[in-house]
């Protein structure tokens, strides 16, 4: 199974990036372009989404990528309410708010699955593994250094990863 090395690898920030690719499309349109309060509202939110991923992950712990995380997904709560303000004053056709909606919709349950693989993992991220290590005593198993077995593991989805089933 690959190892998640970059942000760019997480399926949340590149449903994040495509959503955000939409609102800056539909932020374009000629209407909605002249509501410069709600235009810069949204695409600060989208912005939100994929930064805040991204952030969280260069930090390389996962108790602050949690942190991170529920900002992005607080930034998509946000999107969603402005796309209702955009269906209200006709900037956007009912289908196009379905599909944002949707597609908002569908990066929030990817973060969200993120925050609770993150909240059950007992791994700790990379920032505090040499930390782990350095300070194990001589005979403490180490268990980032354990063998799994295979069998007695789910995938994660999100990481492209395995981990013990609880």
């Amino acid at each position: 199974m690959p190892t998640i090395e970059r942000f760019e690898d997480l399926q949340c920030w590149k449903s994040g990036r495509s959503l955000k690719r939409a609102l800056y499309r539909l932020t374009r349109k000629e209407q909605f372009a002249k509501d410069r309060d709600l235009v810069s509202q949204i695409r600060r939110a989208a912005f939100s989404v994929t930064s805040n991923i991204a952030e969280g992950f260069e930090r390389g712990g996962n108790r602050e990528l949690g942190q991170f995380l529920a900002t992005s997904k607080g930034s998509l709560g946000e999107i969603k309410d402005h796309l209702y303000t955009a269906i209200d004053e006709t900037y956007i056709t009912q289908i196009e708010f379905d599909e944002t909606y949707r597609a908002a919709e569908e990066t929030a349950r990817l973060v969200g699955g993120f925050m609770s693989y993150l909240q059950r993992s007992e791994m700790t991220g990379p920032k505090f593994a040499a930390r782990a290590t350095r300070n194990s005593k001589p005979g403490t198993p180490n268990p980032e250094s354990e063998t799994r077995n295979p069998e007695s593991e789910v995938r994660n989805p999100e990481l492209g990863t395995r981990n013990p089933k609880p």
